[in-house]
Formats: C-alpha cells, sequence, structure tokens
C-alpha cells in the first residue's frame, strides 16, 4: 500500500528587478517633489526674512525713518546691488535725510543652536544703540530673555564701542559679566539662569563690530550721503 504525502505549495518570489523599479520611482518622484516644494517655498521666506531684517532695522536704530542697504567688502562698503557680495549692512536716516546709524548682523552659537542678531550702532556716539535677536531656538522662558528682558535690552541704549587709536578694531572687547556686577561701559550685565545665551549675545556683538565698525568709520562720509 503506497502513502501519499502532501507537500507544501511553493510561494511565487515576487521579481526583483519589478520592485527595485518600483522604489526607484517612488524615490525619484519623491525627490523631485522636494525640489519642487524647494522652488515654490523659497521666495517666499525670502520675502518674510527680508521684512522681518527691514522690521529689526527700524527697531535697533530708534528715530530711524528709512534706509539704505551696502556690502561689507574687502575694500570697503559699497551700494548694494552693484555686484559685490560679502555682509549686508543697513543704514539708517531719519525724516530729513541725516545718517542716524548702522544695523549690523552677527552670530553665535547659544544653548541650543546658531543664534542671529542685528545690532544697532551710533557713529556719533561710538555706542551699540539697539540688539534684536532674528533667529533663535532658545529655550522659552530662559534663554529667549536676551530679547525680551527690559533690563537686558537697556544694556544696549549706549553700550561703548569705540575704536582704538588705529580704528582696527575695539579699544575695549565687549563681553558679559555676572548679573549685578557690571562697572564699565563696555560691559553687557547678565541674566541669571540665562547665561549661555547672554553669552552668546556678548560673542556675537563683540566678533562682529570688531569687524564691521572699522569699515563704517572709514567709509562714514558714504554712509552719510547716501539716503535714499
Amino acid at each position: 500500500m503506497s502513502v501519499q504525502v502532501d507537500t507544501p505549495a511553493r510561494s511565487e518570489r515576487t521579481p526583483a528587478w519589478p520592485m527595485l523599479r518600483t522604489l526607484a520611482g517612488i524615490a525619484t518622484l519623491s525627490g523631485l517633489l522636494v525640489v519642487l516644494v524647494y522652488q515654490v517655498t523659497k521666495p517666499i521666506i525670502a520675502e518674510n526674512e527680508r521684512i522681518l531684517t527691514e522690521q529689526a532695522v527700524f527697531e535697533v536704530l530708534p528715530e530711524a525713518t528709512s534706509k539704505a542697504d551696502f556690502i561689507l567688502t574687502e575694500q570697503g562698503l559699497v551700494r548694494a546691488g552693484e555686484g559685490a557680495s560679502g555682509v549686508t549692512v543697513y543704514a539708517g536716516y531719519r525724516a530729513d535725510g541725516r545718517l542716524r546709524g548702522v544695523a549690523f548682523p552677527g552670530a553665535a552659537r547659544g544653548y541650543q543652536d546658531l543664534i542671529q542678531f542685528l545690532f544697532g550702532y551710533d557713529p556719533a556716539c561710538e555706542c551699540i544703540v539697539g540688539s534684536k535677536v532674528l533667529r533663535s531656538t532658545e529655550t522659552p522662558g530662559l534663554g529667549d530673555k536676551i530679547d525680551s528682558d527690559p533690563a537686558f535690552l537697556r544694556n544696549f541704549e549706549a553700550l561703548d564701542a569705540r575704536l582704538n587709536a588705529q580704528g582696527t578694531g575695539l579699544a575695549k572687547p565687549i563681553e558679559l559679566v555676572k548679573h549685578g556686577t557690571k562697572s564699565e561701559p563696555w560691559e553687557i550685565d547678565g541674566i541669571s539662569g540665562a547665561t549661555i545665551s547672554g553669552k552668546a549675545v556678548a560673542r556675537a556683538l563683540n566678533d562682529a563690530a570688531q569687524r564691521v565698525l572699522p569699515a563704517i568709520r572709514q567709509d562714514l562720509a558714504i554712509l552719510s550721503d547716501g539716503a535714499p
């Protein structure tokens, strides 16, 4: 008597090439969609950043009612739009056309990530007259106090930023000191509980001022005559 043994049915394997082709098609389509979204949103993001920066210029330069953009090159300051590339600074003018001051950017790493600032400088008093955070991911309620705490922002009403005798850099580096210990006009009085963010402000301002302020002094006549 013969015994019949049932053998399990063999499952058909999915061909490798069609599967790879499908995955490649999905990846290609996803990449095209990412590029398309980027191209569509790029001008919108750029315009929003332009508006934010323009608002910040008038915030860090009180009394300014108009502005003109300049590019900081190795040779000095030139009007924006003349084919030059470099850091953009913003000259602010009063209603009568007189130069109110110059706003310039700075950046330094905080507790979370890079913090981007805009600072206002008055060449008449050689002092910083404003500070504004343009972009930050600092901890709400702590690190973000550098842009909201009234006592801290008073540091930038007339912060000493005089140049040395050669005009090549600051006479005294701008630095953060422990809260309540400020004794010099170039020191920034810190915020309790936000030391890292406060140090980022001082570092960003000092580094940017060392680079930008000598060019402002050198080309002050160009800036003064540049009212739109």
